[in-house]
């Protein structure tokens, strides 16, 4: 038998969530090797996103099965009031199995995504959410120019030439050094980066006065939670390599993929080495020729092989 009344009953109002849920994946095993910056990036990335985002949100964390560090530290947040919704998940699930949860759960009316290593400048929700308002059908927008896959967003080139108040501009329109910052986050050199660079083209549209880039990303994008909803469950059966299969879907369906003329956000990687210090550091002569050894292109596609492949080995054996 009940003993009293349940408090509950009496209480008149109850928290709504904010219109926008920012969402934030985390993965951190361990952190030695790979893994040993990438407490301090996912930090980095949750402060970032917070600090003049330009809109109100509300923050999400999930959380794929990390180390206890690593979640002791997020529980921590938490408790301190930075992480509106936090889910610890025993296990890793995957990209996609942590998506099925968060894109499905996230209360807000609009879900801004990104990987944990992701760094955002001042403005980055306010100008997604306006390209997202502005142009018509849009199914997500990644708060960082640079080259995509013309294959996904074929779509939206389909749809903007289709259009008489469209203007469709083909060229250099993503500076060299906001290429360059973001390709080599990705492992690549310079060398491949300025072909690719001079070989590609950017496709700039113009709609109501407002310009955006044709293309966008599963790292990092804002949509509409309703629009999401039509693209799951996912079925994804490795922890990370099938997520374009979100990128694809998109533009199968029709929808628009747009980024801002301007960078936003930054790729950081699993290291904070590529942020721009207030006073260079000069490293040791012996240090400068070892990592001159290191960056040698055949002995570095070698050492990068090898990792991957024990890597691969490591998680393959599930």
């Amino acid at each position: 038998m009940r003993i009293g009344q349940n408090p509950a009953k009496f209480v008149k109002d109850v928290a709504r969530p904010e219109r926008i849920t920012v969402a934030v994946l985390s993965y951190i095993p361990f952190l030695s090797g790979f893994y040993a910056e990438t407490l301090d990036v996912l930090k980095v990335c949750l402060d970032s996103a917070r600090k003049d985002a330009g809109l109100p949100f509300d923050l999400m964390v999930f959380d794929n099965g990390s180390c206890a560090e690593v979640q002791d530290w997020l529980l921590a947040e938490q408790r301190a009031g930075n992480i509106q919704y936090l889910i610890l998940s025993e296990k890793n699930l995957g990209k996609g199995g942590a998506w099925n949860i968060i894109l499905s759960g996230a209360p807000g009316e609009i879900i801004a995504y990104a990987d944990s290593d992701v760094l955002f400048y001042p403005g980055w929700l306010s100008e997604s959410v306006r390209l997202l308002e502005t142009f018509p059908n849009v199914g997500m927008v990644t708060a960082r120019p640079f080259r995509t896959n013309p294959e996904f967003y074929s779509s939206t080139l389909a749809w903007a030439e289709a259009q008489p108040d469209v203007q469709v501009e083909r060229g250099h329109f993503i500076p060299w050094e906001v290429f360059l910052e973001f390709d080599l986050s990705l492992g690549q050199n310079e060398e491949e980066i300025r072909q690719r660079y001079e070989t590609t083209q950017d496709v700039r549209l113009t709609y109501r006065g407002v310009q955006a880039i044709a293309g966008a990303s599963h790292w990092q994008f804002a949509a509409y939670k309703s629009t999401l909803a039509q693209f799951l469950p996912f079925e994804m059966n490795r922890p990370m390599g099938q997520v374009k299969q979100l990128d694809q879907r998109m533009n199968e369906a029709g929808l628009l993929r747009l980024m801002p003329t301007r960078p936003y956000a930054m790729n950081l990687s699993n290291t904070l080495r590529g942020l721009k210090a207030e006073k260079p550091v000069q490293q040791p002569r012996e240090a400068m020729r070892r990592h001159a050894l290191l960056d040698f292109p055949p002995l570095r596609r070698l050492l990068l092989a090898l990792y991957d492949s024990i890597f691969r080995w490591y998680y393959d054996r599930q």
